[in-house]
C-alpha cells in the first residue's frame, strides 16, 4: 500500500516565532515528512510558500483483530498510536533543515473502512490544508475533519 499526502494552502515562507522564542519570525520555512526514529531524514522538503505539495509514502498492511495496521519507514508507532509527522523548519543558506514544530496526521482517526478498502485498493490518500487559525504552519494532532483520508486504486 501507499499513502499520498496532497496539502494545499501553506502558510508562506515567514512566519511568526512563538513569544518566548528569541527570534521574532521563523524564515525560508518548509515542510517535509519525517523518517521514523531519524529526524534529520526528511522526505522532499517544500517550501512554505508552494501551491500545494505531495507525499507518496509506501507502507505495508497487515491484518489485526483490531483492524488493519500501517508500517513503513515514514510511518511512527508510539504506544501503538500510529502517524506520519509534517515537520516544519527553517532552511539556511547551506540547505541545513532546523526543525521547529511537528504536525502529527493519526492513522488512528482513518475510518475503519476507507484503510480496509485502502489496504486492499493500494492506496490510502489524506487531503489537507497546512495553515492553521493564526496563519501559521498546522501543528499537533491532526484528526478529521481537519484531514480528509479516502482509498483509491494505485
Amino acid at each position: 500500500m501507499h499513502i499520498r499526502i496532497d496539502a494545499v494552502d501553506l502558510p508562506g515562507l515567514t512566519c511568526p516565532a512563538p513569544a518566548d522564542n528569541p527570534f521574532s519570525t521563523y524564515d525560508n520555512v518548509h515542510v517535509a515528512v519525517q523518517r521514523r526514529d531519524r529526524p534529520a531524514e526528511l522526505l522532499d522538503p517544500t517550501p512554505g510558500d508552494a501551491a500545494s505539495a505531495t507525499w507518496n509514502l509506501e507502507c505495508t498492511t497487515e491484518a489485526s483483530p483490531d483492524g488493519v495496521v500501517v508500517k513503513g519507514p515514514y510511518v511512527q508507532h508510539r504506544l501503538g498510536r500510529r502517524f506520519v509527522y509534517l515537520s516544519w523548519g527553517t532552511v539556511d543558506g547551506d540547505g541545513l533543515f532546523t526543525m521547529f514544530r511537528r504536525a502529527k496526521l493519526m492513522l488512528d482517526s482513518v475510518p475503519a473502512d476507507v484503510l480496509a478498502a485502502a489496504a486492499s485498493d493500494g492506496l490510502l490518500v489524506g487531503r489537507l490544508g497546512l495553515t492553521d487559525a493564526n496563519g501559521g504552519p498546522l501543528c499537533a494532532r491532526v484528526d478529521p475533519p481537519r484531514i480528509t483520508w479516502t482509498a483509491a486504486a494505485c
